[in-house]
């Protein structure tokens, strides 16, 4: 079975090099032949019953009647050859060790990168992600960035590009596992011929992570809980995955108490004091002492605790003074002045319209470029100039004009395609690539990550509330 023609616009395939398949893809692929098209959907209709049957569902926000959806995963994985992971995960984590420095430099130093003009100091202040209220409060061993999501690209020379850092709560490696497990059982031999790198060490690696960043104050094997909103949240079965991954307690607010700037956790046993909360609350939401007083979902204390240097919330507050996109075109010259080295992984070309001239060429080239919502997450706001009508594009003109400093414009990038089963026919859909990033005592990359698909024909757009899907990663083990 062969995929279908790729798309008119030049994009790199990563199955195909031409009419030959690519040497990492051939035994699977000699395997999809084999199968037949009858095999493969019904294959793919025990995945979809594997995810429904486990309740791996996804809720998607806006949704009148607040449906939930089976995970949607596609059948045929993407392969990742050991060479080209090394120069992946080399990028990532010189990427990572830069950030990390920033955001400690800004909330616990001495704003080095500020007061020398490497980022400007009011791009940083003005950002939504930036937290004066993280002012002073400590991360054992510079790790704010416990967890960090880099979302990855190939452009149409093959070259892996980085189009967005996800340093607050990032979301989507309890699917990387999920996806593996799933295609073990779906796709046994296929699996069998690859000696493919292991994932399901993800949960004993966050322990040790989390464990790691515990205070001075923690006696003994710190104490760690996964902090949820709640069974509403679009990313609750993640929460409760993890707590039982990593064999800790899932919380909510109302289940931490803060005494004399020391958090415990109600049980049956008692009070027993916390060491280290893995929040999946977004700022905002985490302290209504600090922030909004009517968030329900946070714990009253919980920052001036950390503050104190009693517990350690991971990811730090305020790290979205980093992952701002529009601090994002400034990343590769943090890399430089931190570690005195050129960016291993490029980004996106990106343009900034607070620059009057980069405003006027933005504007002439609109219907060419990829416009973004500095603060919107999720593939929101998101408008891909080539696919807009006139009105679109003179909407996004005026709002550009009106407030420069909310938008990032890119380089439209063909995001590399991938052999999809859609309506049992194997056809070219556009793909990225989110590796995940855990900073502790060392920074360790997991092999692989949420590969993501547009599943409409043409689209762009990968993130599952925008109808794209997800692949399995296979990360090839070296010879050596």
């Amino acid at each position: 079975m062969t995929a279908a023609a790729e798309p008119a616009m030049r994009t790199f395939s990563e199955v195909f090099d031409g009419d030959v398949t690519r040497p990492h893809y051939g035994p699977l692929m000699e395997r999809l032949d084999a199968l037949g098209r009858s095999d493969l959907g019904e294959r793919a209709a025990l995945l979809d019953s594997i995810f429904r049957t486990l309740g791996i569902t996804f809720a998607v926000y806006g949704d009148e009647q607040g449906r939930e959806r089976t995970w949607p995963m596609d059948l045929i994985p993407r392969i990742i050859p050991a060479d080209e992971w090394w120069h992946v995960e080399r990028g990532l984590v010189q990427r990572v060790r830069a950030l990390n420095m920033f955001l400690d430099d800004i909330y616990v130093g001495e704003q080095a990168a500020l007061n020398d003009g490497i980022v400007p100091r009011w791009l940083v202040e003005s950002a939504d992600g930036y937290m004066r209220e993280g002012y002073g409060v400590p991360a054992p061993l510079g790790s704010r960035c416990v967890v960090a999501g880099i979302d990855l690209v190939r452009d149409a020379e093959g070259t892996y590009r980085v189009l967005e850092d996800n340093l607050r709560v990032p979301s989507g490696i309890s699917y990387v596992l999920e996806n593996r497990v799933a295609m073990t059982r779906v796709l046994p031999v296929a699996f069998a011929r690859h000696r493919v790198r292991p994932v399901n060490h993800y949960g004993s690696s966050l322990l040790a992570a989390l464990r790691s960043v515990a205070p001075p104050a923690a006696a003994g094997d710190p104490t760690v809980v996964v902090l949820t909103p709640g069974v509403a949240n679009s990313a609750y079965f993640e929460h409760a995955f993890l707590a039982r991954q990593m064999g800790v307690e899932l919380v909510e607010g109302r289940d931490l108490i803060v005494d004399d700037h020391v958090v415990s956790m109600r049980t049956t046993r008692g009070l027993e004091r916390v060491d280290v909360v893995y929040r999946r609350i977004n700022d905002e939401f985490l302290d209504p002492v600090v922030f909004r007083n009517d968030s329900l979902l946070g714990v009253p204390g919980l920052v001036s605790a950390a503050r104190a240097g009693n517990v350690t919330i991971a990811n730090a507050i305020g790290n979205g003074a980093a992952d701002d996109k529009a601090v994002y075109a400034f990343v590769p010259d943090l890399i430089r002045y931190y570690l005195g080295e050129e960016a291993v992984l490029p980004n996106v070309a990106t343009y900034l319209p607070w620059e009057p001239d980069e405003r006027e060429a933005i504007l002439s080239r609109l219907d060419q470029l990829v416009v973004k919502p500095v603060a919107e997450a999720g593939g929101y706001g998101i408008l891909i100039g080539p696919h807009a009508d006139d009105q679109t594009l003179a909407a996004a003109a005026a709002a550009i004009k009106a407030d420069p400093r909310s938008y990032i414009a890119q380089e439209v990038v063909q995001l590399s395609t991938h052999p999809t089963l859609i309506d049992g026919e194997l056809k070219p859909r556009h793909i990225d690539l989110r590796p995940f990033v855990l900073s502790g005592e060392r920074i360790e990359v997991i092999p692989g990550g949420l590969t993501r698909v547009a599943l409409p024909e043409g689209s762009l757009i990968v993130n599952s509330s925008q109808g794209g899907g997800s692949k399995d990663t296979w990360v090839l083990e070296g010879d050596d």
